[in-house]
């Protein structure tokens, strides 16, 4: 019993030691400040920069220059992070660091996970990594990424017309989408994405025109709601995405119009309100009918008259009566149709 319980502690350590990330790299004491810095970058916008929120841990190099990242408080699916150096020392750190940027900083950016072992070797003057030899073959896509980014810009620098930079844009859009999808890799993929839809840069035009007519962008989708179905960066990138989709609709005049609400709207309340008028009106007929028919004939005769703006006195004499006896049957007239006075009665037979 005891010896299981030895080697059922040691297979758990064993376990929690394979479980921790690893993240060595050599830096040049020469050329930095003795601090690295990782961050975990949740936001595909604010890949390139120094941003302090973003800082997740920070070591320093030794006295020949190397550091390690080591723990398991990292994801344990795919992220995107960060390590970089800068000069921008501690006590500076909010002055320089408050707009995302350290004019003298070196930075990788790499996807990794909680299980990941991750080396980054030390290359030539003012670039910290060259190579990025690690557990995740995921790891290393933003550098293939960026050697293309690099021939497209030797490709845009060779001729600045304005006919070559609209062909460039084509061929390049076609060679990075082209090249995300065989990394097989959608956080990959939202590296592209964000370059291409960038609206600083000369290609957003051209973005927002492929948009219209081409099914990557919501297949792209797809593929981060199958891979990272609670990520951030689907929820940013399908956000984005909706607010691109509705500016270029509304631009070219295919999108959801309010006007196709408001004017069946309308037209169900004009309908509303006629039939209304007209229930409304045949009721007040129908009580103004009922009503009449209780009067005599003689009180129709008075009402008749009435209803020409005759005085009591012009109709005591077109009926031959008395001027009291006009009144009585016009006291009647009143009490029977419920109202107070002539004017009530002509606009209730007026109406």
């Amino acid at each position: 019993m005891k010896t299981n319980l030895i080697l059922l502690f040691f297979a758990l350590t064993a376990f929690s030691v394979r479980a921790q990330y690893r993240f060595t790299g050599h830096v040049d004491n020469t050329q930095w400040h003795n601090n690295v810095y990782l961050s975990i970058i949740e936001d595909y916008r604010k890949m390139s920069g120094v941003y302090s929120e973003q800082i997740i841990a920070k070591t320093s190099t030794d006295s020949l220059g190397y550091f390690k990242f080591t723990g398991n408080q990292l994801e344990n699916e795919n992220r995107i992070y960060r390590i970089h150096v800068d000069n921008c020392f501690d006590d500076a750190q909010n002055q320089n660091h408050f707009d995302g940027n350290c004019d003298d900083s070196k930075e990788v950016i790499f996807i990794a996970k909680n299980t990941d072992s991750i080396e980054f070797p030390f290359t030539f003057d003012k670039q910290m990594f060259c190579d990025i030899n690690s557990s995740n073959e995921k790891s290393n896509v933003f550098v293939k990424i960026d050697s293309i980014r690099e021939e497209m810009k030797f490709a845009f620098s060779q001729y600045r017309s304005e006919a070559n930079r609209k062909l460039n844009n084509k061929k390049w859009f076609k060679t990075l989408q082209d090249f995300g999808k065989k990394l097989n890799e959608p956080i990959a993929e939202l590296y592209i994405y964000s370059f291409l839809s960038d609206r600083r840069n000369d290609l957003h035009e051209h973005y927002l025109e492929d948009l219209m007519d081409n099914t990557y962008y919501d297949n792209l989708l797809n593929r981060l709601n199958e891979t990272y179905p609670n990520s951030p960066y689907t929820k940013q990138y399908k956000a984005e995405l909706t607010s691109d989709e509705f500016i270029i609709n509304k631009d070219t005049g295919m999108g959801f119009s309010w006007n196709y609400v408001l004017y069946p709207l309308l037209a169900v309340s004009l309908m509303g309100n006629f039939w209304f008028w007209f229930s409304l009106k045949k009721q007040q007929t129908v009580t103004v009918n009922k009503a009449k028919e209780q009067l005599t004939k003689q009180e129709q005769n008075i009402l008749n008259l009435l209803l020409e703006e005759k005085s009591n006195k012009e109709i005591a004499d077109a009926l031959f009566v008395s001027l009291s006896t006009v009144k009585t049957h016009v006291n009647n007239i009143y009490k029977k149709l419920n109202v107070q006075s002539r004017e009530a009665i002509k606009s209730l037979f007026n109406s």
